[in-house]
C-alpha cells in the first residue's frame, strides 16, 4: 500500500450506510453490509480510485456511546483515524433529525482544520432533499455539504468530484527495469518469456501477510504485538473481530501490512454476521502472500486447525506457524514441535516459532521471520546458479528410465517468483515422476535457502510456452 497517498477517512454513526459508501468508493464488496447496527467494529484501509485519482479510504467502526467494551474503543479509534486523515468524511442519516451527538463530534472534527465534508445519507429522492436544511444548523457551507442515496446512486457524482478536487493527479508509472542475462552457455535454449532473470521488475517490497487461526486463539493480541500499538479491538468476547484489519507499518526498508482475517470456527457454529466475515477469507488470502498459522499453545491441537492451515497451502502463501501463549521450557517446547509437524506435513518448510503476546516474547524475532521468509518468497535464482545446483543433483541421483524411456533436462529456469516456479525443460516431461521432482526440490532445498515458501516445479518440452497447471508439482 502506498503511503505516501493523501488518506480519507469515513466517520459517522452506526447504521448511516458509511459501509455502503465504502464499497461504492473502492468498487468491490471489501465491508461487510449488513442491517444489524455496529458490525463495522475495526479501522480498515483499502487503496481507491476515485475520477483517476488516488488515494487510501479509512474506514472506522461507528461512533456509539453506550458503555459496551467493544464501542468504547471504537470511538476512540475512529476520532484519532480522524487525526491521521488528509480529508474526513462526516456521514449521518438523512431520515433523522440532527441530533446532539452527531453536533459534538463534527465541532470536534472541524477543529482539526482539515478538508471536512458532511454527508447526509439515504435522502432517496428530490422531495427529500428539504432535509437537508436542517442540515446548515451545523454551520457548514453549500459546497461542503452532500445529500446523497447510496442505495439508489443519487447524488454521488457531486460528491466523488469534491472528493477528487482535494487530490492530487497520478505521478507517471515507474519503468520497467530489463537486466541482462549473463549464462551465455543456455543462449540457445534460452526463451526471454521462460526465463524470469531476462526482465526484473523491481520488487516494491510490499509484505502482504494473513493472519489466521481458530478463534480466539490470540490473532489481534500479536498484530497488537507486531505493531507495536493498539489498533485492532481486543476484546474477551470471543469473535470480536468480524472484519478483516489492514495495519501497515515500516521495518527493515520493508511496508508491511496485516491482513487480520475473522476468526475461522466450525461451519455449524457461524451465525448471523460472522458467515459473511468467513465467506471472506479465501478473499484475504488471495491478497496475501505470506500467512501467520496461529495456533494456541495451551491447548490441544484438533482437525480445525489442519483444516485451516490448508487452506495456507492451497494458496501457495510463504508460512510460519506461530505457537501463541507459549510459557513453557526448551524440552516440552520440542514435544510440542513434533505434534505440529505431524499435523501438519504439507508445511513442512513453515519455521515454528513461539510467542507470548502478552508478555512480547520473540515477537522481535517474529518480525525478523517475516522479512527473511518474504525474501526467500520473492527471490530470483540465477538461472547458472539453479542449473549448477541441477546438474548436482542429476549426478548423485541419475535420473530413471521408466520402460526404457531415456531422459534427459536440458536446463532448469525460475520462471515466476511469489511463490518461486522452476521450469525443468527436458526430452520427455510426461515421463518424469512426481518422486524425483521431489527429490529435486529438497535438493534444492539443502543448496537454497527456501524456509517458509513452497516451490513449484513444472516439466516441459523445449519451446512449450503455456504451464499445464495439473503438470505442477508443489513441495
Amino acid at each position: 500500500m502506498n503511503n505516501e497517498l493523501k488518506k480519507i477517512a469515513l466517520i459517522g454513526q452506526p447504521n448511516v450506510g458509511k459501509s455502503s459508501l465504502f464499497n461504492r468508493i473502492a468498487k468491490k464488496r471489501i465491508a461487510i453490509v449488513s442491517d444489524m447496527a455496529g458490525t463495522t467494529r475495526d479501522i480498515r484501509k483499502h487503496e481507491v480510485e476515485i475520477l483517476e485519482r488516488d488515494a487510501i479510504m479509512l474506514d472506522t467502526g461507528g461512533i456509539d456511546d453506550t458503555n459496551d467494551e467493544i464501542f468504547s474503543n471504537v470511538k476512540k479509534k475512529a476520532v484519532e483515524c480522524a487525526k491521521e486523515a488528509d480529508i474526513i468524511l462526516f456521514m449521518v442519516d438523512g431520515k433523522r433529525l440532527p441530533d446532539e451527538k452527531d453536533k459534538e463530534l463534527f465541532y470536534e472534527l472541524q477543529a482539526l482544520n482539515k478538508k471536512l465534508a458532511l454527508i447526509v445519507n439515504k435522502i432517496d429522492n428530490d422531495k427529500e432533499l428539504e432535509r437537508l436544511w436542517s442540515f446548515y444548523e451545523f454551520g457548514i457551507d453549500e459546497e461542503n455539504l452532500f445529500g446523497i442515496s447510496v442505495s439508489h446512486n443519487r447524488g454521488t457524482k457531486r460528491l466523488f468530484e469534491w472528493i477528487s478536487n482535494q487530490l492530487p493527479p497520478r505521478k507517471e508509472e515507474p519503468k520497467v527495469v530489463i537486466e541482462e542475462d549473463s549464462d551465455d552457455f543456455l543462449e540457445d535454449f534460452l526463451d526471454p518469456i521462460e526465463d524470469i532473470n531476462k526482465q526484473k521488475v523491481e520488487d516494491d517490497g510490499e509484505i502482504r501477510v494473513a493472519i489466521i487461526g481458530r478463534v480466539n486463539v490470540g490473532k489481534s493480541s500479536i498484530l497488537n504485538a507486531l505493531v507495536g500499538e493498539e489498533r485492532s479491538v481486543v476484546s474477551s468476547i470471543a469473535g470480536t473481530t468480524i472484519d478483516p484489519v489492514d495495519e501497515s507499518f515500516e521495518y527493515k526498508d520493508k511496508n508491511i501490512t496485516f491482513v487480520d482475517t475473522a476468526g475461522l470456527r466450525r461451519r455449524g457454529r457461524i451465525e448471523g454476521i460472522e458467515k459473511f466475515a468467513l465467506m471472506r477469507t479465501k478473499e484475504m488470502l488471495e491478497k496475501a502472500n505470506l500467512a501467520l498459522v496461529v495456533l494456541d499453545a495451551s491447548k490441544e491441537l484438533v482437525d480445525l486447525d489442519e483444516k485451516i492451515a490448508g487452506l495456507v497451502d492451497e494458496y501457495g502463501l510463504g508460512t510460519i506457524i506461530v505457537l501463541n501463549k507459549w510459557d513453557e521450557n526448551a524440552d516440552d517446547f520440542k514435544k510440542l514441535e513434533e505434534k505440529v509437524r505431524s499435523k501438519f506435513k504439507f508445511l513442512y518448510y513453515a519455521p515454528i516459532i513461539a510467542v507470548s503476546a502478552k508478555t512480547g516474547r520473540s515477537i522481535d524475532r517474529l518480525k525478523d521471520k517475516l522479512v527473511e521468509i518474504y525474501d526467500n518468497y520473492s527471490q530470483r535464482i540465477p538461472t547458472s546458479v539453479l542449473n549448477k545446483v541441477i546438474e548436482t543433483a542429476t549426478i548423485r541421483h541419475a535420473l530413471p528410465s521408466p520402460a526404457g524411456n531415456y531422459l534427459r533436462i536440458y536446463y532448469a529456469t525460475q520462471f515466476e517468483t511469489k511463490p518461486p516456479r522452476i521450469a525443468l525443460i527436458m526430452n520427455k516431461p510426461k515421463f518424469l515422476h512426481f518422486s524425483y521432482k521431489r527429490y529435486l526440490i529438497n535438493f534444492l532445498r539443502d543448496n537454497i535457502n527456501f524456509e517458509g515458501t513452497p516451490i513449484h516445479i513444472v516439466a516441459r518440452k523445449k519451446g512449450q510456452r503455456e504451464v499445464d497447471e495439473e503438470e505442477i508439482e508443489e513441495f
